[in-house]
């Protein structure tokens, strides 16, 4: 946890802006994975955490704004849980230290709502990813779980985006943390990595960095010589001299906050030249985007500026034709980019997403369903104190191309013929961590290998 004052500034913001009403936040439970007493690993909700910070299972914060009075819900601990658990820190303790004076058994809460329901209270809640968090909440307000939307506080959502998007310095010192550690993860892989091992092989050493400094995964690893594949998960190839690796992983520490990296690398260590062409290209891209992100910039403007970037670079190589920003506005380029330039990062990985992806990510327009556009997260304005990821990529996708050039799409941007000539390179992406700062952007955490001769250097075992 932070220190007290700055949960009690938070919620003060927070009241602030929503003026009046009851406001409620979930904490997580833990969730039983095969029984009662075996659960996955505990992650706490981030936006009761960003509010109470306490990360501690099944608990719920109460902000009366009307009354001026803020509550910690939970279930303390018995004397049978001491004896399992050793001696435990009392919720009452864990709730002053975060400011928050009541501290009320959860047995209580029902009872606590039906009274603020018979004042006339409004209540401000979010929207729930989990069944359990969702039906407590039902059950106190008496309404059907099929109905919970209707009763969500769209105040209360952007409230909360508005206040999370813009980290404070103590926020940007944890993120870049976890970036280091993340960083840790990426370089280890590199050096780790021969012809011969299996994926899930790298991926038990990458994964033990997180550990090594009492932290944990900040999303499921994506470590793979089929890079085309965006989201790969399966670990059970065996890896070979001319494999490119794409490493997509997290680490998030102590105090909930993550880092997100991406890098490609040859399981040999040494690119070849068409690897090497290509791997130059995405680096250019990354540039580009480095070279925009400051205040006052619409981050969809930069995801299109880097797509112009390939487009020109796929037209030098013979891979596309005609006229690039004509080719990116009408979407050829994104069969080699189907994703989106990056997102927002903070307590969470895609930061707040729970929350409605296009009310976090976008603000003054709608999202363009076009294929390869409707990806992209993030498409605000940047403001100082936003973190967020910049994440281009390079891709050949087989039966994509497949079914294009079988449909007589972008034949005038796309030379197929070509691009099946690279139907077995795979996939390629790069990311790295930014904070827009009052001028401009900083990229967070320790220098990272980024050209590939840097990325050769840092593969030498």
């Amino acid at each position: 946890m932070f220190e007290k004052e700055v949960y009690i500034e938070r919620r003060r913001v927070l009241k602030e802006k929503l003026m009046k009403g009851i406001v409620i936040i979930n904490g997580n439970e833990e969730a039983p994975r095969s029984y009662k007493d075996e659960c996955y690993p505990f992650v706490q909700d981030s936006t009761f955490r960003y509010y109470f910070g306490m990360d501690v299972p099944n608990l719920i914060g109460i902000i009366d704004i009307d009354r001026d009075k803020e509550y910690i819900f939970g279930t303390d601990f018995t004397l049978d849980d001491i004896v399992w658990s050793g001696e435990q820190k009392l919720l009452k303790t864990f709730a002053n230290e975060v400011g928050v004076n009541n501290f009320v058994e959860m047995k209580d809460f029902d009872n606590f709502i039906k009274n603020c329901k018979e004042r006339r209270g409004r209540f401000h809640i979010l929207p729930q990813y989990r069944g359990d968090n969702k039906l407590r909440v039902c059950k106190a307000l008496e309404i059907s779980p099929f109905e919970y939307d209707e009763y969500i506080s769209y105040d209360f959502v952007k409230a909360v985006i508005e206040q999370r998007n813009t980290k404070s310095q103590k926020e940007i010192e944890q993120i870049e943390n976890a970036v280091n550690i993340t960083r840790e993860m990426q370089l280890t892989a590199m050096k780790t990595v021969k012809a011969g091992m299996k994926e899930y092989e790298v991926v038990a050493v990458l994964e033990s960095i997180a550990k090594k400094y009492y932290g944990d995964l900040s999303f499921h690893t994506i470590f793979t010589k089929n890079g085309h594949i965006l989201h790969n998960h399966g670990y059970d190839n065996t890896i070979e001299n001319g494999d490119i690796i794409v490493l997509d992983c997290g680490a998030r520490n102590r105090k909930g906050y993550c880092g997100d990296m991406t890098t490609s690398f040859p399981v040999s260590g040494k690119f070849s030249d068409r690897q090497k062409d290509i791997y130059s290209l995405l680096i250019e891209m990354f540039e580009k985007a480095e070279s925009m992100v400051k205040p006052g910039v619409n981050y969809k403007d930069v995801h299109l500026a880097v797509s112009k970037v390939l487009a020109e670079g796929m037209i030098k190589r013979g891979l596309m034709k005609g006229d690039a920003e004509k080719a990116v506005k009408a979407g050829a380029h994104a069969i080699f980019f189907p994703h989106g330039l990056g997102h927002m990062l903070g307590l969470d990985v895609h930061d707040m997403e729970n929350l409605g992806e296009d009310l976090v990510g976008y603000e003054s327009f709608p999202r363009d369903m076009q294929f390869g556009l409707k990806s992209l997260r993030l498409a605000r304005e940047l403001k100082e104190g936003y973190v967020f990821t910049i994440e281009p990529g390079i891709y050949f996708i087989p039966e994509l191309a497949k079914r294009w050039k079988e449909e007589g799409k972008f034949q005038e941007f796309l030379n197929y013929d070509k691009i099946e000539e690279y139907s077995d390179f795979g996939g390629m992406r790069y990311e790295g961590d930014f904070v827009i700062t009052k001028d401009g952007a900083r990229r967070l955490g320790e220098k990272m290998p980024k050209y590939f001769n840097e990325i050769e250097e840092a593969m030498k075992k």
